[in-house]
């Protein structure tokens, strides 16, 4: 359609300061999710790849490290032959004008993620969020870009960013990498509690 197109200065440009809200505070009644989902964004024929590096500037940006915790495009490893004969494998995106992104969603970023120079919108009904089922995500093997990606080790001391526990200090004695989940001890009320948290609940303490 004519309104797609659009060129690659536009899509390489970084967001204008005035096209997104200064602040992404939870406010009033917003919905917020309490743990990360994945869910599918649409993008330009062809420009999956420029979206997604513009998301990521738009996670830096507004520092939603916590809430936006990976970002996937599907390739698939094809063979192909040249005119000589001489066979190579080609890298190509195996689902072209989607990109996953596994988020603490929220009606607050809702905006921001859509505004992002090269994505459409969401995938779901009229353009809102509709998290992927545990089934899909299973079929999908999106998980398995995650597994090693825990930046955490038993008895580092973090800070609590999200949860009734928001706020405390703990210190992890256990990881369970494959689900992104930490078991922590956080002292309260005199006493020494084991609580389960997801690694996007908490933040490294600065050192």
């Amino acid at each position: 359609m004519e309104e797609n197109k659009i060129t690659d200065n536009e899509l390489a440009k970084d967001l204008v300061a005035n096209d997104m809200p200064p602040e992404l505070n939870v406010a009033g009644n917003q919905r917020r999710d309490t743990e990360a989902r994945w869910y599918v964004l649409h993008t330009f024929n062809g420009y999956e790849t420029v979206a997604e590096d513009n998301l990521k500037k738009v996670v830096e940006k507004y520092h939603l490290e916590d809430r936006v915790l990976e970002i996937y495009i599907p390739t698939e490893d094809i063979m192909t032959e040249k005119k000589d004969g001489t066979k190579m494998i080609k890298t190509q995106h195996s689902m072209p004008t989607y990109i996953f992104v596994k988020m603490i969603y929220g009606d607050d970023i809702w905006h921001t993620i859509t505004r992002t120079r090269g994505i459409t919108g969401f995938v779901g009904p009229k353009g809102r969020p509709l998290p992927l089922s545990n089934t899909d995500v299973m079929k999908m093997r999106l998980e398995r870009k995650l597994n090693t990606k825990v930046a955490f080790e038993v008895d580092d001391v973090v800070n609590i960013i999200d949860g009734p526990l928001m706020g405390q200090t703990a210190r992890i004695t256990a990881i369970d990498a494959a689900n992104h989940k930490l078991t922590v001890v956080v002292n309260m009320f005199g006493r020494s509690n084991k609580v389960e948290l997801h690694t996007s609940q908490v933040k490294a303490l600065e050192k």
